[in-house]
């Protein structure tokens, strides 16, 4: 099977922000994001929700339990009861008013001075609209996204269904030894499935070993999740891992953090 590169014209490893520069900023927001371009970090890494309107948001969890005290679902929530939820005063209250901004809104604002995985959240395994709604906004901006933007997804089965509306956008399957993840799915197995281009193991997961059979062997580079340890971040780079998904970009090598640089 023919593989569609990852972002093969940025230097390795390629260094994403997890939702953002979430260790100084409320995660998953524009916040977060453009404190990821002050710092010159070339990547980030960002959640994306269908929400009851037929909008694709930026928000992490099913609910804004964790990050607005609000427990309703938000694939339940239309884009303007989404826009009057405050994501930022969880985290401090300099951050007051914080909105959840839309996908677009950030490819726009970001691409392709950056790059961006996009991870889709979602459990369905038919008539899923997310990839269909991803593919198309993806296919309309164009050379702005062109080398800028990843797809990722711990549900191989969305993978699947985006990969066959052919974007050109190279996709991963996510995974991890994690109670949220299927036992079947806990070691990579849904690289079958999505017929994916690269990798997103969490990073325990990592080692010489796995990388040959995973990584070499199948001809799909790897991004390791989340690494926070900069001494770990450089034991997996050597070991050939090509991206380094991160909580704390600030803390990583500098030579890593300044590709995004003058951009």
């Amino acid at each position: 099977m023919n593989r569609i590169a990852l972002l093969p014209d940025h230097p390795r490893p390629l260094l994403f922000a997890h939702r953002g520069c979430s260790s100084l900023a409320p995660e998953n927001t524009m916040a977060a994001f453009k404190t990821a371009r002050e710092l010159h970090i070339p990547g980030i890494e960002l959640d994306t929700h269908v929400c009851a309107s037929g909008e694709l948001i930026v928000a992490h969890d099913d609910t804004f339990e964790r990050t607005a005290g609000d427990p309703r679902i938000v694939e339940q929530l239309t884009l303007d009861e989404i826009r009057s939820i405050d994501v930022g005063s969880f985290f401090a209250p300099a951050f007051k008013n914080e909105r959840v901004p839309l996908l677009k809104d950030v490819l726009e604002e970001f691409c392709p001075a950056m790059y961006i995985d996009i991870e889709m959240k979602t459990r369905k395994i038919r008539n899923d609209p997310l990839p269909g709604l991803l593919a198309n906004l993806l296919k309309t901006m164009g050379d702005r996204v062109t080398n800028s933007v990843t797809v990722s997804s711990f549900n191989p089965m969305a993978i699947r269904a985006f990969r066959g509306m052919r974007t050109g956008i190279p996709t991963a399957v996510i995974w991890g030894d994690d109670k949220g993840v299927p036992p079947l799915l806990r070691h990579g197995e849904g690289r079958w499935i999505a017929g994916c281009d690269y990798l997103k193991p969490q990073y325990a997961q990592v080692s010489r070993f796995s990388r040959f059979w995973l990584s070499k062997l199948g001809r799909r580079p790897m991004a390791a999740w989340t690494v926070d340890d900069p001494s770990v971040a450089r034991k997996l780079a050597a070991l050939g891992t090509e991206g380094i998904i991160t909580n704390r970009p600030q803390d990583m090598p500098a030579e890593w953090r300044l590709q995004g640089a003058g951009k």
